[in-house]
């Protein structure tokens, strides 16, 4: 049997297009974004706003880091965003190609950073799944590399672990999929695809991703207004419904890591719409791991 569970508003922060909830359980906050806006939020533990940061340009995703501040993952690469507002550049990867944009980024068991590219009209074929690494010997700003792990995909978006770090789930948002690999943490490449769920046309694009502690998989469908979980094996159980209809992305956080906090888009809602672009959560019964922080890894040896 499905269940069926309601979101709450706990922010109309009025986001463009709200993305990247990631709960840092060392600083006990919650960081989103809203990537058109070129904007960092910071909230607590229910959902307030303690800051916003304006980092002057697009940002698919801002991932906490273990020695404080944010890893950004901007329109074309990577910078470092302090506590000050200050922001410094680590890697340009796309830059030469203004059609593409960096979109949703996750810290994998290890504390590296996975981000994916989408074109911005949002055709298929160009987008590409990147794990910043350090390029050992080299000098800024080239100390940085971007390792190509997937190629040739549609929109580059959710992402998350097993427990054990060794599968991989990945959703390309054009092909409707949420699929998964297997993953080494030192590995050049991915293992082989497999499909685990298809989203039908009509019930929406599946967008951001987040695991439970049991190995769920929640799925914000954008223009579907729900957020769904389905089991590691692909069987939906749970359906979270919003009254917007542009959920982007989910993640786990609270005191106790078990309010599901949903970010949304406000860029195709009406304009007196309320809640379109904001902040909702729900408590599902569940809870999932806080963020991995982001571990530079030009500061160590190698692996």
């Amino acid at each position: 049997m499905v269940r069926h569970l309601k979101a709450e508003l706990v922010d109309d922060m009025r986001a463009v297009l709200g993305e990247g909830p990631a709960w840092d359980g060392e600083t006990r906050e919650l960081v989103t974004v809203d990537i058109l806006s070129g904007t960092v939020h910071i909230h607590d533990g229910v959902g307030r706003r303690r800051a916003v940061y304006d980092v002057g340009g697009h940002v698919g995703s801002a991932l906490p880091a273990a020695n404080g501040g944010w890893l950004l993952v901007t329109g074309d690469g990577f910078a470092f965003l302090e506590r000050d507002g200050s922001v410094r550049d680590l890697l340009a990867v796309v830059a030469d190609q203004p059609d593409l944009r960096f979109n949703d980024a996750k810290c994998d068991p290890w504390g590296q950073a996975l981000a994916g590219t989408m074109r911005y009209d949002e055709t298929a074929g160009s987008a590409t799944l990147y794990r910043l690494e350090a390029a050992f010997g080299g000098e800024p700003p080239s100390r940085f590399r971007a390792r190509v792990l997937l190629d040739h995909l549609g929109l580059a978006n959710g992402l998350g672990w097993s427990a054990e770090g060794d599968t991989l789930y990945f959703i390309d948002s054009l092909s409707r999929t949420v699929a998964s690999h297997p993953y080494r943490g030192d590995g050049d490449q991915l293992g082989p695809r497999r499909v685990l769920v298809v989203i039908d046309e009509g019930q929406g694009l599946p967008d951001g991703m987040c695991v439970d502690e049991t190995g769920g998989l929640w799925v914000a469908l954008y223009g579907g207004g729900v957020v769904q979980r389905f089991r590691p094996d692909g069987e939906l159980d749970t359906v979270v419904s919003l009254p917007v209809a542009n959920p982007t992305s989910v993640a786990f956080g609270g005191v106790d890591g078990d309010r599901l906090f949903i970010t949304t888009a406000g860029r195709q809602e009406a304009a007196d719409g309320k809640g379109a672009g904001g902040l909702w959560a729900v408590d599902p019964g569940t809870s999932g791991r806080p963020a991995t922080l982001w571990r530079d890894p030009t500061m160590s040896k190698g692996r």
